[in-house]
């Protein structure tokens, strides 16, 4: 039987990764603008989407069908725009990569200009900026231009990022130097090209090309009320060298709200309406651990919230972890009393044990990564 021969198939040279979330109306849209900006070149799209409830994964899919250039990645139970430009590049065999939005605020005709510059070995990184000259984000209110200065400039000071708009969501990378960066970078998030020059550490070639910030016309922007959480939680991690994590502080702050909500709870049952002092502490412990389920869901958690029954599983799961982590609270703060006999000492070494064990078990169980 003779070996099949396969069809041949033209090399894409640039690939243009897409994130996604209820941007159904915008695809087409942005397909053909990337049409006919690209006349010429070999390349191609991922669409990578979180399961959009309005259906935008099976708007590419259908484009995909009628034309090879489209791809999709569907994701399931996982959320974030660094996340999802992450996987989007490593699915490419492109040896360029371009990162952009679907709300066509973004300037496609400055792409083969960024190739050019990538093809000619002149940088490693072209960003697409609007804070250079020539560039502009007139399309911003105040309130989100300031904001968005406002980073930039506690980016450049913080992590000593060179860079003149660290915060762009548009640019183009050689895919060799992305895949060395990649297992250093974060998929929470949104500042996928401030985790990229900061975890690059000055050692990526960088030009910056100027473009106009357009105006959304379509779907619901990726940004939330939560953003500057992520803003800082990655600003955070670099300058530590991702040794502290956002998510482990918040998940403590939120434990130290529980213990303000213990407190207050046993005082009023126990001093104001005289129950037993037991009945008491076992009465306020379920309701701090509840209140901390759900305050961890919504901020600590929140990229993998739990959602419909999960949370009924997930929270009879919490206690679980939260009463094994009291006995381990309780059995280190009385070695290290035995040790030495520093009440505060003590009780400090407990309760780190305590944060400890409900983080890490909790991450691993109650909201693990799907």
């Amino acid at each position: 039987m003779a070996e099949s021969t396969p069809p041949a198939v033209t090399a894409r040279q640039l690939c243009v990764v897409v994130p996604t979330f209820n941007e159904r109306d915008n695809v087409p849209k942005l397909f053909a603008k990337l049409d006919t900006a690209l006349a010429g070149i070999a390349w191609e799209v991922i669409f990578v989407d979180d399961n959009s409830p309005d259906g935008t994964w099976a708007v590419v899919r259908q484009l995909a069908q009628t034309d090879p250039r489209a791809r999709c990645i569907r994701r399931i139970g996982r959320r974030g725009l660094s996340g999802a430009c992450i996987e989007g590049i490593l699915a490419s065999s492109a040896p360029y990569v371009a990162v952009m939005d679907a709300d066509l605020q973004h300037d496609e005709t400055q792409l083969p200009k960024m190739l050019g510059l990538l093809t000619a070995d002149k940088a490693e990184l072209v960003v697409g900026s609007r804070y250079v000259s020539g560039g502009s984000a007139d399309s911003f209110g105040s309130a989100r231009l300031g904001g968005s200065v406002f980073a930039t400039k506690i980016a450049t000071k913080l992590l000593h990022v060179n860079v003149a708009d660290p915060m762009s969501g548009f640019f183009m990378i050689r895919r060799d130097r992305f895949e060395q960066l990649a297992p250093s970078l974060s998929v929470q998030g949104f500042k996928i090209l401030l985790d990229l020059v900061a975890t690059a550490g000055g050692k990526l070639r960088v030009v910056e090309v100027p473009y106009s910030f357009g105006t959304r016309l379509h779907g619901e922007s990726k940004l939330d009320s939560m953003v500057v959480l992520d803003f800082l939680g990655l600003v955070l991690a670099k300058m530590t060298h991702d040794l502290v994590s956002l998510r482990f502080l918040l998940f403590a702050l939120v434990g130290s709200v529980g213990l303000f909500v213990h407190l207050v709870t046993l005082y009023i049952l126990s001093e104001r309406y005289g129950v037993e002092f037991a009945e008491s502490q076992a009465i306020a412990a379920f309701v701090a651990m509840t209140g901390n389920f759900f305050l961890n869901n919504r901020l600590t958690y929140r990229d993998q919230r739990l959602k419909g029954f999960s949370i009924v599983r997930g929270l009879l799961l919490f206690y679980l972890v939260c009463g094994v982590g009291l006995l381990a609270n309780v059995g280190v703060a009385f070695s290290v009393y035995d040790q030495e006999p520093i009440w505060w000492l003590a009780g400090a070494a407990g309760a780190l044990m305590g944060v400890v064990w409900n983080y890490a078990v909790s991450s691993l169980f109650v909201w693990r990564a799907k």
